[in-house]
């Protein structure tokens, strides 16, 4: 727990406290011999905060959920790109995955764009070509992104093998109808509504400059 949760023991503390509290007034009842109306009072006020620290610890630890275990992806560090591109988008592409990477819980990340893998940066796959499964294939129909939470619950995570291979959690953020922004995390459940906010304006962002590339 330690290692996941670093706030474990301050969770623990009321249970641990409530618990030690409520042994004193046992054993002080025990060796009490005459016990007058004060003490009694006091004891069963004693036994109420002992319980309601319990409680409290108790609640703290389904309230506050544990943070999700992160891994080590499989693969080999890199930043590729396609080498034909305009020096302009290629700049683009690279202030724009290097904010993804340092700014959220991205690991790996790739644009793919008119049937090419324009970038790939972070942690990679040995596999580079991209072929588009019933996932991705939709977020391209509806033009809304896809996030998968924890991808190694969904059958369909087959189609991400350019992906590092024990990726955790994924997002596939469209750009227009044309290609994807397609991000792997190393924690499930680990973007947060801002992250995704963010990501899906960074996305309109290249999609519109890959769109003016693609039209002049």
């Amino acid at each position: 727990m330690a290692k996941s949760d670093p706030n474990w023991v301050l969770r623990l503390l009321p249970i641990a406290v409530g618990g030690l509290a409520g042994c004193l007034l046992l054993v002080n009842r025990w060796l009490t011999a005459d016990l007058t109306d004060s003490q009694a009072r006091s004891d069963a006020l004693g036994v109420i905060l002992s319980a309601v620290l319990i409680l409290t610890g108790l609640l703290w630890q389904q309230v506050q959920p544990r943070p999700p275990e992160s891994v080590t992806l499989m693969g080999e560090e890199g930043f590729e790109l396609e080498p034909d591109l305009p020096d302009g988008v290629k700049t683009e592409l690279a202030w724009a995955s290097h904010l993804l990477l340092t700014n959220t819980v991205t690991r790996s990340l790739l644009v793919w764009y008119d049937g090419k893998v324009l970038l790939r940066r972070g942690i990679l796959s040995a596999k580079r070509e991209v072929k588009p499964g019933p996932i991705l294939q939709r977020v391209l129909d509806k033009q809304k992104p896809v996030y998968l939470v924890a991808l190694k619950l969904y059958p369909g995570r087959v189609e991400f093998d350019y992906l590092p291979e024990n990726t955790q959690g994924l997002i596939c953020q469209p750009l227009g109808s044309r290609g994807a922004l397609i991000l792997a995390a190393n924690a499930p459940r680990s973007y947060t509504r801002q992250d995704e906010n963010w990501i899906s304006s960074i996305a309109d962002k290249l999609e519109n400059t890959l769109r003016q590339e693609g039209n002049e």
